[in-house]
């Protein structure tokens, strides 16, 4: 078997807006004016316009203009490139530069392997040097102030990019939302803690760079967002998996502080996540761990190190991941402590998860999902709590057994801890909180991908020999709801999209593009979706074809997590 990516392109519709400034400046060439200057400056504007040339702190940009009208800025730094002795350090100011920039092109992708089938990149290669964002904006002067996207992808912080097909911007620029995706430092070069780091740190912190990162992108469009048509003071921050929970990071720490207005969760946080943060000293050891396996006895041996070399060594089975660490700078503590303190950001929060979020192998793999190799599994897991456990996830039948570990799994997997995020808001932030659950499956793939199946977080498995085609999933899947909700259903050439599909994105998107204009998600057309308040059940707004909000069923299982899980 192997993994294929999936391609395709952005559908964009047929629009007249450049066709219309070139009208304008040759009509203000063939008509003359009363007032030269006056010509002359609104000619100079349109062609500025067409060629969408921008100032930033920085520079000028140029950019490109899509068939739609919108102006679309792509591999626009926001920090030095964080090579040789920038290697593991917080992100650089960007140089300026003299003359015109051009912001045409995809910059290079952060470090990383191939590991997911479902990423489909439109940028040139990967490269330390990777600090780089991407605008879409519908804005058609600086004057205009649009409510603002900045979106983080996913990836397990070990591979993504803003050049994903799924996260194009576009989309959501059409519906008058300035969207920015962010590139940040994935695995060994994002993560890696080590005595000698935190030692040479004013701080005394080592790791979480690729937060850093993040935090340092945020305060770039602070500074510049007004000059695409943006409003600083209207930002919503929003990822997916690794994206979600570094939302809830850039929640909690000072860095991020006055950043953004509003936050969106898409299946993850990292309250109560077994990605940590961990203590620095643990992070540290494990650093040094990793540089003695790659025979690196200082930091400076380190740094010398071919980026490859280090990526290479980091990705062999067994290498342990590089956890976030609380440095007590990005971090300052758990940020369970954080939100319990309701020392948060204080902003409203859009949060859920999907209905399938892993499978039963996850937790049974080699074993098939049967009634007694699930009940073992819980006996092995929960100990003397196993009968508890049981009534949460019963296993009277293979049947009920199999649908259970898939609950169980999930639940593991990311849904407890996006529940613990949207609780913990609920219960100090003292702002809205919107919950839902994502149902909708992906119908059956396209009729040329053959008898591929569907592997984890949305990647292609291509099966070789004649092996019957897998069913679709019962649930949507861990993933599956980014196309829906950003508008890009189009770019994903895999599945057999459905009217039905195309509703619901429709639906999700609105909600989306709501919340994000007005801290709201709700909207004339759209099924009313209540917002959390106080303890007990909350609402929870279940997405597919038919839409509707419905009272939460199981916080008694996300209560028995929140009590075992080590915290």
């Amino acid at each position: 078997m192997k993994k294929i990516l999936r391609t395709g392109v952005a559908w964009r519709p047929a629009y007249t807006w450049l066709k219309a400034s070139t009208k304008l400046l040759t009509g203000l060439l063939l008509l003359g004016s009363a007032d030269p200057s006056a010509a002359s400056a609104q000619a100079k504007k349109a062609v500025n316009l067409a060629s969408s040339q921008v100032q930033v702190a920085e520079g000028l940009l140029e950019g490109n203009v899509t068939a739609a009208g919108i102006r679309e800025f792509k591999g626009v730094p926001f920090g030095a490139p964080p090579v040789g002795e920038l290697r593991w350090k917080e992100p650089q100011p960007v140089p300026k530069w003299t003359g015109v920039r051009a912001a045409k092109q995809f910059g290079p992708r952060a470090m990383q392997l191939p590991l997911y089938g479902d990423m489909n990149f439109r940028s040139n290669g990967v490269s330390e040097d990777c600090l780089y964002l991407n605008i879409w904006t519908p804005a058609k002067t600086a004057g205009e102030r649009h409510p603002v996207l900045v979106y983080f992808y996913g990836g397990g912080f070990q591979a993504g990019d803003g050049s994903e097909l799924r996260y194009d911007g576009e989309s959501m620029a059409r519906r008058g939302i300035v969207t920015v995706t962010v590139n940040y430092r994935l695995g060994v070069f994002g993560f890696l803690a080590h005595p000698e780091l935190s030692k040479e740190s004013a701080h005394h912190a080592s790791g979480n760079y690729g937060f850093m990162d993040q935090s340092a992108a945020l305060r770039w469009v602070q500074q510049n967002i007004a000059a695409f048509g943006g409003d600083p003071r209207q930002v919503t921050i929003g990822g997916e998996s690794a994206g979600s929970m570094s939302v809830s990071a850039q929640m909690v720490t000072p860095l991020a502080k006055n950043t953004f207005a509003r936050a969106i969760g898409e299946s993850g946080s990292m309250l109560n996540t077994g990605f940590g943060p961990v203590p620095l000293a643990e992070g540290e050891q494990a650093g040094v761990a990793f540089a003695t396996s790659v025979g690196a006895t200082s930091l400076a041996a380190l740094r010398a190190l071919p980026a490859q070399q280090l990526l290479e060594a980091a990705g062999k089975p067994g290498a342990a991941r590089f956890a976030p660490t609380i440095d007590g700078y990005f971090f300052l503590r758990k940020p369970t402590e954080t939100f319990a303190a309701g020392e948060q950001a204080r902003v409203p929060l859009l949060v859920g998860w999907n209905s399938q979020e892993m499978s039963p192998g996850f937790l049974l793999d080699p074993q098939p999902p049967t009634a007694e190799n699930f009940r073992a599994v819980v006996q092995k897991l929960y100990g003397s709590r196993a009968d508890e456990a049981l009534k949460l996830y019963p296993a009277a039948t293979d049947a009920q057994a199999e649908q259970s570990a898939t609950d169980l799994a999930g639940d593991r997997f990311i849904a407890y801890s996006t529940w613990k995020w949207a609780d913990a808001h609920l219960q100090t932030g003292g702002q809205p909180v919107y919950r839902y659950l994502f149902a909708r499956p992906r119908p059956a793939m396209t009729a040329a991908m053959g008898n591929a199946t569907a592997g984890l977080a949305g990647g292609v498995i291509k099966n070789s020999g004649s092996a019957p085609k897998a069913p679709p999933a019962k649930g949507a899947v861990h993933s599956a709801e980014i196309e829906y909700a950003l508008g890009n259903l189009a770019t994903n050439k895999v599945y057999d999209w459905t009217p039905d599909d195309y509703k619901v994105s429709e639906t999700l998107q609105s909600y989306f593009v709501n919340f994000i204009k007005t801290g709201n998600p709700n909207g004339k057309g759209l099924a009313n979706w209540p917002v959390a308040q106080g303890n007990g059940p909350v609402p929870v707004l279940r997405v597919d074809v038919t839409t509707k909000a419905e009272t939460e069923t199981q916080r008694a299982r996300y209560l028995f997590l929140d009590q075992t899980t080590s915290k």
